[in-house]
């Protein structure tokens, strides 16, 4: 079963139990999937699916901030509530040790194919290729952070 059909079945499971703050939710990934879709005239598969709920988490994690900031608790309990709905959805995340490990890996892989050593003037080729290879799979900030560690040592 791809991502897109769970979603799709587990937004039926909320309709029959009257979880509305849950299908709101489920319907607001599934609006973005779909939105995504129309604009260019794709059919989402799981890779697709998991960057869409990375941004909508993304987005969930900026909103709490600024509601926190506004002391507007109510808000950002309800999205807090979103977003544990939302994380169900992505894969498991690796490690920060393992982030580092396919990182360093990366990096040592980038250099014998340059054909020379490889520091933070190549940020721009590493993160290339990091994203490609680590997409769903860690979390993009932390990614970073490890890139530019490896780099600069």
């Amino acid at each position: 079963m791809t991502l897109k059909e769970q979603i799709t079945e587990d937004m039926k499971t909320a309709m029959r139990a009257k979880d509305s703050e849950r299908l709101g939710t489920i319907r607001l990934l599934l609006s973005a999937i779909k939105q995504k879709e129309v604009d260019e005239r794709v059919v989402v598969d799981d890779v697709m699916a998991v960057a869409i709920v990375d941004k909508l988490i993304k987005q969930r994690k900026d909103s709490i901030e600024a509601f926190e900031k506004a002391a507007r608790q109510d808000l950002a309990d309800k999205e807090k509530a979103e977003l544990l709905v939302l994380q169900a959805y992505l894969p498991a995340r690796l490690s920060g040790d393992e982030v580092t490990a396919e990182v360093k890996a990366i990096v040592a892989a980038l250099a014998a194919e340059l054909g020379r050593a490889v520091g933070p003037v190549d940020m721009g080729k590493v993160m290339g290729a990091v994203k490609a290879q680590l997409a769903g799979k860690a979390d993009m900030g932390q990614v970073s952070s490890a890139v530019k560690a490896v780099l600069a040592s």
